[in-house]
């Protein structure tokens, strides 16, 4: 019998996954392989149960590129959550007798499958292929991870929707998107859709307070006001909820993590938590504006993906078949100048956390500066023109000084 490639998805859905599992199972086909589709991720290999599985055929897989969600399910599940963990998902893999293994995940997924690569020592063949929406894989050349530029596209669309909602009732809105450790989303949502203001973790330290996320909005709010608008807006990143965690999330340990150590952020009120503390900051300067909350996330990750996604995915699938049969093992598969380029997974582990190194937003780059310019935000000059300050104050019952005190410490440079 012909040696077996065995296909995986892990983490959350993102679209583009069909397209790697088409162009894996194809590629394994023409290289004499049979492939084995397995289903829900790391999930019974984890546990040390055989899981469900498919022998995938050309009619399984030849038209599924073009579609959302994943064909072979997925799993959150730690397969290196403990030493035992790891060696009941090394046997069970051993059990189905598969000889290469393609893993499809983002940070989480690709930090499992290194440690399985390690383990194993060439005896599987492992290769991971990044995906998530989240854009936070540290690939070459800055190339988006699969599924981020399709999920901008709908995010986008639906930004354009709210804005014109917006305009019509004049009240805002705070939107709050996914992206744990990187704002890259919020902010390629923000700019394709022209919104007025995106709130990424990156630009907040350690340790940041919501008083300082709430007056960065309430700025944005107040400075539309003077240009004679009274609606907007504010895409907010999720990962906004660890920067501020210790001001206001204790409550929420009880929501315990999940088996990588993430609290579950989806399960964080975070828009209503951040809308509140908006309206209370309005009331309390003497501004009369509506304000909701909107979370945009699942309505993303299994979109039908965007011809880019399509193309983008059957390369990368096409690329980790070919790398596993030509003897390779333990690398995550990227692109660069459009070649296939196997990245060592051990290299992209941060020394400090054992953990897959994660990419956010430069803000240092033209990308970043030209987003901030069509944005609307409090700026260092307005404290310092005095005629802008008080056009500022002017919007609110505090006076220019009292405006300066409260609110030049959000200025954005």
């Amino acid at each position: 019998m012909a040696e077996a490639l065995g296909i995986l998805v892990g983490g959350g859905p993102a679209p583009g996954i069909n397209g790697v599992i088409a162009s894996a199972a194809m590629e394994a086909f023409k290289c004499g392989l049979r492939a084995v589709g397995i289903y829900d991720g790391y999930r019974d290999l984890a546990a040390g149960r055989r899981p469900k599985t498919v022998e995938l055929n050309f009619d399984h897989v030849s038209r599924i590129h073009t579609t959302g969600g994943s064909i072979l399910r997925t799993s959150r599940t730690n397969p290196a959550k403990d030493e035992a963990t790891l060696e009941r998902c090394v046997d069970a893999l051993r059990a189905l007798a598969v000889r290469y293994l393609v893993c499809i995940g983002g940070d989480d997924t690709t930090y499992g499958a290194a440690r399985i690569a390690e383990r194993t020592a060439g005896r599987l063949g492992v290769a991971t292929v990044p995906k998530t929406i989240d854009n936070d894989l540290p690939l070459p050349e800055n190339a988006p991870t699969f599924g981020f530029e399709t999920a901008r596209s709908v995010g986008a669309g639906i930004l354009e929707s709210l804005m014109e909602d917006a305009r019509t009732t004049e009240r805002w809105y705070i939107v709050v998107c996914m992206g744990r450790k990187s704002g890259s989303l919020s902010l390629g949502m923000c700019k394709a859709a022209g919104s007025t203001l995106a709130v990424l973790p990156e630009e907040f330290p350690e340790n940041a307070t919501l008083a300082s996320v709430a007056d960065t909005i309430v700025g944005a709010i107040v400075k539309r006001r003077a240009f004679g608008r009274k609606h907007g807006i504010v895409v907010v990143a999720e990962g906004i909820a660890e920067r501020v965690w210790d001001d206001i999330f204790k409550s929420a340990e009880h929501l315990g993590r999940d088996s990588f150590g993430n609290v579950p952020l989806a399960d964080v009120p975070l828009g209503t938590i951040v809308r509140d503390a908006v309206r209370n900051r309005l009331e309390a300067i003497g501004v009369d504006s509506v304000v909701h909350a909107k979370d945009i996330g699942y309505e993303l990750r299994c979109a039908k993906p965007v011809p880019f996604d399509v193309d983008y995915t059957r390369t990368l699938g096409f690329g980790a078949v070919r790398y596993l049969v030509e003897g390779g093992s333990g690398a995550l598969i990227a692109l660069e100048s459009g070649n296939v380029r196997p990245l060592s997974l051990a290299d992209l582990l941060d020394p400090l956390t054992g953990r897959i190194r994660t990419r956010q937003v430069d803000l240092t780059t033209e990308a970043y500066r030209v987003a901030r310019d069509y944005m609307v935000y409090l700026e260092p000059s307005d404290f310092t023109d005095v005629a802008k300050l008080a056009q500022l104050a002017a919007q609110t019952k505090l006076t220019p000084t009292q405006f300066r005190a409260q609110f030049e410490p959000v200025a954005l440079p």
